[in-house]
């Protein structure tokens, strides 16, 4: 019977392991998934902009999301709806492409670049800015806490 001993300790300690990994609070999502899901998010913001979707801002920016734009302006969540709501300016061509995710657990980082193609004094103007976005997942989806964008091109 002295055999039984360690096998029970190993299947005591397997047991441990998986009631760990499965227990409340513990997150089933998988890396992979969770770079996608917010690659995807980001992709979704682009257009809910382009819409001025307030309803999906309201849902994705947490309440202490703060913003910092190319021009070194700071905005808060209010005034980031606002904006989304009151965006009247032509934009002809906009992509966002060249995605980065780290994921640390609950909190992600994504980098990412934005071109755009619009009229400006009769002429088109493209511009591309590069941005950093700071997640948090809690209630079961991803909140965007924070905002960085700097313009890469010169504006002519």
């Amino acid at each position: 019977m002295r055999w039984r001993n360690p096998l029970c300790i190993v299947i005591v300690a397997v047991i441990a392991v998986v009631s760990a990994t499965s227990a409340p609070g513990a997150q089933s999502r998988s890396m992979q998934g969770d770079r996608e899901a917010l690659i995807q998010l980001e992709r979704d913001w682009h257009e809910a902009f382009n819409r001025r979707d307030v309803a999906f801002f309201e849902n994705v920016l947490a309440e202490e999301f703060m913003a910092t734009y190319a021009d070194g302006r700071s905005v808060d969540r209010a005034q980031e709806l606002e904006m989304v709501a009151t965006f009247n300016l032509q934009i002809d061509s906009s992509t966002v492409d060249d995605f980065t995710v780290n994921l640390y657990d609950d909190t992600a980082v994504v980098w990412f670049t934005q071109h755009l193609v619009g009229p400006s004094q009769g002429q088109a103007l493209e511009l591309t800015y590069r941005y950093l976005d700071v997640f948090v997942f809690r209630d079961g989806r991803w909140q965007c806490v924070a905002s960085q964008s700097t313009q890469v091109t010169e504006t002519p």
